[in-house]
């Protein structure tokens, strides 16, 4: 798929899917949040309180991080920015949110963006380990479908960037360095322990968060595959 982003158009067709990926795993992390810490009232001590810490530190960074200019964002809205400065089309994705924020159910919201096929059945798997009530195989999904893939993955696509396309690109470029830095060097051991710590000795839970993996990884490549062919047909249209 990397191979086949040539010009700035083929990479506003990547980003117009992937946003959606940059999206729900902002859901991941928050139900993370909401499994291993206490976001109720009254409050009271929940869980290890490493496992909690570990999770404040990725929420604190991937919710509110500090743009180039080093104002506070989230990594979602940082990637809006970036899709709006090369040109992307973000219609698709604010109508997801304006759906969410009506009230309307995740299917149907999806349903109204008119996300691609190859999307939405991303977004469902993603939803459907969140559903699972299973902490464990979540932050499994979190930690090897994820923040596991990301250093390498996004290397893979901004080597040439700057190359290619001079001055168009640098919100981006920040965006996709910024990741490896904090996924590579930090966020990705944090989600490890936070795997071990949750899975302890059972292996019943090592089990499910073996398969809650597999199944993240096995969506990653079905939507990386949906691009591709949406990329080829574009193509092809050309």
């Amino acid at each position: 798929m990397y191979r086949r982003i040539e010009t700035l158009a083929d990479l506003r067709l990547f980003m117009e899917h992937h946003v959606y990926a940059v999206w729900d795993f902002m859901s991941l992390l928050k139900a993370l949040q909401r499994d291993l810490t206490c976001t109720t009232l009254p409050w009271v001590p929940k869980g290890n309180p490493a496992t909690r810490r570990l999770i404040n530190e990725i929420v604190l960074e991937e919710e509110t991080d500090v743009d180039p200019e080093g104002r506070p964002t989230s990594h979602f809205e940082l990637y809006l920015r970036a899709m709006q400065e090369c040109g992307a089309d973000t219609a698709s994705i604010n109508r997801l949110l304006a759906a969410l924020a009506e009230g309307a159910s995740l299917p149907a919201a999806l349903v109204a963006a008119q996300a691609p096929a190859s999307v939405q059945a991303f977004v469902k798997q993603t939803f459907d380990i969140i559903a699972s009530g299973q902490p464990h195989a979540v932050a499994a999904a979190f930690t090897f479908g994820r923040e596991d893939v990301i250093p390498d993955m996004f290397r893979s696509l901004i080597a040439d960037l700057g190359r290619r396309f001079p001055g168009q690109l640098d919100t981006l470029t920040y965006y996709l360095n910024r990741h490896i830095e904090l996924d590579e060097d930090h966020h990705a051991p944090l989600a490890h322990q936070m795997v071990r710590d949750l899975c302890g000795i059972d292996p019943a839970r090592w089990q499910q968060a073996t398969e809650a993996a597999r199944q993240s990884m096995d969506a990653r490549v079905a939507l990386w595959a949906g691009i591709a062919a949406a990329l080829a047909k574009e193509k092809v249209a050309v």
